[in-house]
């Protein structure tokens, strides 16, 4: 089995491009507790676009504001909102991993380009996945500056205290009705991903609404992409909320892991970060459902996360509201006792939140 054509170390960036770089940068940092690390802009001899980059243990950000309206950036901005534009992945050798995924049938986005600055050098190479994202790879040898060439360090006094979040657990897109089976094939072929889970509409519906889950991942389990299809309900579901709103395909959530939920979730609401509240009848059933956990019960009963159990132990996870306007982007703070697997015991509880909360924006 030719499992290795693309070893990935995971995640290095998500960058997202947004119409104000300067104060999303300054919302994760508030918000979410992340310091800043690097800047890009006119200052630093980039001429189109301003980029600030925010880190909190192994997670990164980079904010990309295009200075121009005539800007590819400020069509993709016009089309969604603001939203994730590039995954970034860790990768020894960026060019073998376009070479073999563009020879499998990735469509290139970026071929193979080494950038360099008195700090040493990074690869990067890309393709094209779901909608307007792509996965670039980013070979960082012996790179010792702030971020990468191009980034000038960004010191600020203003540096807020993290809030314990460590690093991408996981990615998931949205696609298009129908579309599932190519975008599986297409990381199992191009990418030599493997499906892990999958959840079908009998898993995941409610009265109202359903949709279609696939879970994959790349060998070692460090990169994992599930993927969503909306499926025929009553109403409209979440996934064609997102389509809607987004103007087509993209990244619907990132799920963020922390050591410690209770303290993490209890940090991020006290900085005004909103979250879905399943109804307090949901706590009622759940250790029935997933036997004895470690934590006491008020405390998440209280801020209202999730627990689900697999045949490894279990998990405790909890979604913000999206972050932006249009809803779309949101995400998801996760803690694995164990568990490997996405809190399926949790979708139809957790729809029905995010059910209350379409219908308050009248798009149920």
């Amino acid at each position: 089995m030719d499992n290795d054509f693309l070893p990935l170390m995971g995640t290095y960036y998500i960058e997202f491009y947004v119409g104000n770089a300067k104060q999303a940068a300054h919302y994760y940092k508030t918000a979410f507790g992340f310091q800043s690390i690097a800047y890009a802009g006119p200052e630093t001899g980039v001429r189109d676009k301003a980029s600030y980059v925010v880190r909190q243990n192994k997670l990164t950000f980079v904010l990309t504001t295009p200075l121009h309206r005539d800007h590819p950036i400020s069509e993709h901005i016009a089309k969604h909102g603001d939203g994730v534009k590039v995954l970034a992945l860790k990768v020894n050798d960026a060019t073998s991993a376009w070479k073999e995924t563009t020879k499998r049938g990735g469509q290139s986005y970026m071929e193979p380009t080494i950038l360099d600055d008195e700090h040493g050098e990074i690869v990067m190479s890309g393709i094209h996945t779901y909608g307007d994202t792509v996965l670039l790879f980013i070979e960082r040898k012996d790179y010792n500056g702030a971020f990468m060439p191009g980034y000038a360090k960004w010191e600020t006094n203003y540096n807020p205290t993290e809030t314990g979040l460590q690093y991408v657990d996981h990615c998931v897109g949205n696609v298009g009705w129908n579309q599932m089976e190519r975008w599986v094939k297409f990381y199992e072929e191009v990418l030599g991903f493997k499906n892990i889970l999958s959840f079908d509409d009998e898993d995941i519906s409610t009265e109202y609404s359903a949709l279609m889950s696939k879970v994959m991942s790349n060998g070692n389990g460090f990169v994992k992409f599930p993927i969503n299809e909306p499926a025929e309900g009553k109403k409209k579901s979440q996934v064609e909320e997102y389509l809607d709103f987004y103007n087509g395909e993209g990244v619907q959530h990132v799920a963020l892991a922390t050591n410690n939920i209770i303290e993490t979730v209890t940090d991020l609401s006290n900085r005004g970060v909103e979250f879905l509240k399943v109804p307090g009848s949901y706590y009622d059933t759940v250790l029935d459902r997933v036997g004895q956990i470690d934590e006491h019960l008020e405390p998440l009963k209280e801020l209202g996360i999730l627990i689900d159990r697999d045949n490894e132990g279990y998990l405790l996870q909890i979604f913000t509201k999206p972050v932006e306007d249009r809803p779309t982007l949101f995400f998801e703070i996760i803690q694995r006792k164990g568990a490997q697997s996405f809190g399926k015991g949790n979708f139809k509880a957790l729809f029905e939140a995010i059910e209350r909360e379409q219908a308050n924006r009248g798009n149920l």
